[in-house]
């Protein structure tokens, strides 16, 4: 079930509520008992991190992002500016 969050009109009073996506949304307020609750569209607070069917499963190669790859250096740079190149 999603966690929605509201805001209450008349005194600005916030919350989340545990609900069904069937339910009807709520509209009177905790704190002052007027009908001007209004839900809030907000993003979701997490991530996934590790290893996972998804992760090691579905992706391939570099597409894979596991938890810690990003800290790791990258190897192999060339820092001397001569690429390979051929001259004509």
């Amino acid at each position: 079930m999603p966690i929605y969050e509201y805001q209450c009109g008349a005194c600005g009073h916030q919350l989340e509520a545990l609900q069904r996506i069937s339910d009807a949304p709520l509209t009177d307020c905790p704190a002052c008992a007027k009908a001007e609750l209004k839900k809030k569209i907000s993003a979701a607070g997490f991530r996934l991190k590790g290893g996972g069917w998804y992760e090691t499963d579905f992706k391939t190669g570099s597409k894979k992002n596991l938890a810690g790859d990003s800290a790791k250096p990258k190897s192999g740079t060339d820092k001397s500016g001569g690429g390979s190149a051929a001259a004509d």
